[in-house]
This record gives C-alpha cells, sequence and structure tokens, in this order.
C-alpha cells in the first residue's frame, strides 16, 4: 500500500532548481514557493549536490521529478533504478513527486527523449501496472504528466484525456499538467488547447508545470513546435494558464527552464508572473 496523501506544495509558484542559482535562491527566497530537482541528478551519495539539496530542502517545500522511469515502456520496470528513487525519496520525503507519461527505454537501451505512447486498451493496462508497481516501492501517490507529443498512432482508440482519467481510476495516482506540453500538442496535432482543459481531469492535478517551447513549420509549412524548456513561456501559454486555473482554482505552478538558463531575475520574473496570476484566481 501507499500513501495517499495529495502533495503538500504551496499554491504558489515554484522553479527548477540549478546550481547556479543556489546562492541568489538564498538571498531572494522570498521569489518562489518550493523548488523541483530531477530525481536522477541527486542518485549518487554525498557530495555538494545532496548536501545544497539538503540546505534548500531546510527552507523550501521540494519537488522532485524524475525523467527516466520510463513508465509507458514495454520492458519491466528497471529495479535497481527505482531502488535508487526510494533511497532518494527516503532521505529527502519530498512534498511531491511526478513522472512522465512517455517511454524512454527498451532493451537496455536508454534514449534522450521521452517517447509517445498509443492509448489502447493494452497501453492503459500496463502503464496502470508501472504506476502501481512505482507506488508501492515508494509508499507515497505520484504524479503523472501529459507529455508533448508530435503525432498520433493509427492505433490509438482512447483521448488522452480520458487515459489519464482511467489511469487515475485505477491506480489512485494524481496528474501534473503541464499546460505548455497541452499548447504543443494540440498545436502539432490541429486541436483546440482550451478544448483539451475542458476536458482534462482536473480534480486529480497536483502540480502545473509552465515552459518554454521552439516554434518552427514541418515540410509541408504547418506549424511545429518542440518542447524545449529553453525560453520564456510564451503569451498564448499564459492564456491558456488562464483558462487552466479558471476550472482548478490556484495551484503550485512550475516554471520549467532547463537548457539555455537564464540569470537568476529572468526566472524569477517569470515566477512573479504565475504568482500575479494566482493571487487573481484566488476567491
Amino acid at each position: 500500500m501507499f500513501d495517499t496523501s495529495p502533495p503538500s506544495l504551496p499554491a504558489a509558484p515554484g522553479v527548477g532548481y540549478k546550481p547556479q542559482h543556489y546562492s541568489d535562491i538564498l538571498a531572494d527566497p522570498g521569489a518562489v514557493g518550493w523548488l523541483e530537482v530531477h530525481a536522477e541528478n541527486y542518485m549518487g551519495d554525498g557530495g555538494r549536490p545532496l548536501a545544497q539539496l539538503r540546505a534548500l530542502a531546510d527552507r523550501f517545500a521540494i519537488s522532485v521529478h524524475g525523467v527516466g522511469l520510463s513508465i509507458g515502456g514495454e520492458d519491466p520496470l528497471d529495479r535497481a533504478h527505482l531502488d535508487r528513487l526510494k533511497r532518494l525519496v527516503d532521505w529527502l520525503t519530498p512534498a511531491s513527486f511526478s513522472e512522465h507519461l512517455a517511454w524512454s527505454s527498451h532493451g537496455g537501451t536508454f534514449f534522450n527523449d521521452l517517447l509517445p505512447l498509443p492509448y489502447t486498451e493494452a497501453t492503459l493496462a500496463r502503464v496502470a501496472d508501472h504506476i502501481a508497481e512505482v507506488q508501492d516501492a515508494l509508499g507515497r501517490r505520484m504524479l503523472l504528466e501529459n507529455p508533448a507529443t508530435y503525432l498520433d498512432f493509427d492505433e490509438t482508440t482512447l483521448a488522452e484525456t480520458d487515459f489519464l482519467a482511467e489511469l487515475v481510476h485505477r491506480t489512485g495516482c494524481g496528474l501534473l499538467l503541464d499546460v505548455n506540453n497541452v499548447f504543443v500538442a494540440c498545436t502539432n496535432r490541429g486541436e483546440r488547447p482550451e478544448a483539451y482543459i475542458d476536458a482534462f481531469p482536473v480534480e486529480a492535478v497536483g502540480e502545473i508545470h509552465l515552459g518554454g517551447h521552439d516554434a518552427q513549420v514541418d515540410d509541408r509549412g504547418a506549424p511545429l513546435l518542440i518542447d524545449s524548456h529553453g525560453a520564456e513561456v510564451v503569451d498564448p501559454v499564459w492564456q491558456l494558464y488562464a483558462h487552466t486555473l479558471a476550472r482548478t482554482g490556484p495551484m503550485p505552478t512550475l516554471i520549467e527552464w532547463d537548457n539555455d538558463v537564464p540569470a537568476w531575475p529572468v526566472l524569477a520574473a517569470e515566477a512573479a508572473r504565475a504568482n500575479a496570476m494566482l493571487a487573481e484566481a484566488r476567491p
């Protein structure tokens, strides 16, 4: 069994922690309400990274975000990786743990991407089993993030929002709603992102992500957005965030900026914009 308590992150802006911002965060702790770290960066033994993380955890709620479990993969979960994750979670006792609705390894080979899934009954059963295994191993409820996608599978029989809702029903997991991923995926598929948000099972959402993307065009001249985590949040995504908050109310909201990481004032300004919108969403 696992602890079914929801994440205890504050309904405030957070940022993805980068070591170059360590001194800035300690000097300006009021800029954010919580921090996120990628699990795989903290699975070693000791050293400066864990010492800094412990110091931050004494001041901030921490969200641990996994990128390597390959929950959607056809292979069994990597038990050694799951054991390392459990050691980290037991040591840190974070406010939240999340992973992706994606696969990233197969046959012992790891890929440098989060790859999409067909939404079928067979996939649903496999992913539900993997989520249950993770939650039982960690002894806690996890959040599952909706993916940024660039194509659809012919064999898909379930809408992504229905697929996620059924995973919540079968496993008791929560959801991480990445608003930028919604905008990217819907634009690439020629769908309305507002309609996706309207169909999303928001009662299960424990965290929201915002981030930047790259805008390109495909070989036919159609828009092609790439989830890059390397730029400011664009205005249409902020507008979709406002639409989301109208459904969810104020939620823990992460500014996700992992590549071409800017100076701290730029990241803090993004967090301040999210904070202003959270304030507007409060009753």
